[in-house]
């Protein structure tokens, strides 16, 4: 079967559990409001420190861009919500590759985290100092899309190590997302950390699409806008294809083992 088909039945069950999660009025003003309460704690945060009107900008466009990846992390959870509603089992015998079932099963997260931080970047910076030429919009909101799908597809790794281990899912996608706000240049600079730390950072999409956004917001020259997003296009297809293994392997260990692995 073709990846995109799948993907696109897949994705039937992500807007089917949206809709069941989400009504627009709980989207809008629980969890987006949610999440522009979090930007403006840590912005007022560093103004509270004595940072200047740079680093408020720094801060807000950082932790505007977080949400996402926050959201993002989301996959690993509902990526276990198979397993609990014994569906695995089903799915070991397609005939379909399973990261791709798995991509369209949750990509509900990266459409409405895109959503989120495009709020937060256009409507909630403004706020603290941060402005726009009509021209960089476009460009901002590829960015964010494509940290959205870059950092899912991390996420998507981390839901095929805790499929069997679903009493960890909670634990492990916020140690992503906190190591991921720390790390990756959100609220401090990555060359501020030992070498070691921006071994790590390096890795992660978000890093680098992060930095794409801090480039066109700085109307850097188009060439360093392009090279940072494009690593953050390699790091998301290193982690997306680590998944497309990663499931493989889970899918083959329970089909050797009779189906105990998967249910």
């Amino acid at each position: 079967m073709q990846p995109f088909l799948v993907i696109r039945h897949s994705a039937a069950n992500a807007f089917a559990d949206m809709r069941a999660i989400y009504t627009w009025r709980v989207w809008l003003f629980g969890w987006l409001g949610r999440m522009l309460a979090q930007v403006t704690f840590f912005t007022l945060l560093g103004r509270s420190a004595g940072g200047g009107d740079e680093r408020i900008a720094y801060l807000v466009i950082g932790n505007s861009v977080m949400t996402c990846a926050l959201e993002c992390m989301s996959v690993v959870a509902s990526t276990t919500w198979e397993r609990i509603s014994g569906t695995l089992v089903l799915l070991a015998a397609a005939p379909a590759k399973p990261v791709w079932v798995f991509f369209g099963r949750s990509v509900q997260w990266p459409i409405s985290g895109s959503g989120t931080s495009i709020v937060a970047l256009f409507g909630l910076a403004p706020l603290f100092g941060v402005t726009w030429r009509p021209a960089q919009v476009p460009v901002l909101i590829l960015l964010v899309v494509l940290t959205a799908l870059t950092t899912y597809c991390f996420g998507l790794f981390l839901a095929a190590l805790v499929l069997n281990a679903n009493g960890i899912r909670n634990m492990v996608s916020q140690t992503a997302y906190l190591l991921m706000m720390i790390v990756c240049g959100v609220n401090v600079p990555v060359g501020e950390w030992p070498a070691p730390v921006r071994v790590v950072a390096d890795v992660l999409p978000l890093t680098h699409s992060l930095r794409a956004i801090r480039l066109v917001a700085a109307d850097a020259a188009p060439g360093p806008v392009a090279l940072a997003a494009g690593q953050a296009v390699l790091w998301g297809a290193v982690w997306l294809t680590a998944a497309y293994f990663a499931f493989d392997a889970f899918m083959n260990r329970g089909r050797r083992a009779g189906g105990t692995d998967i249910f």
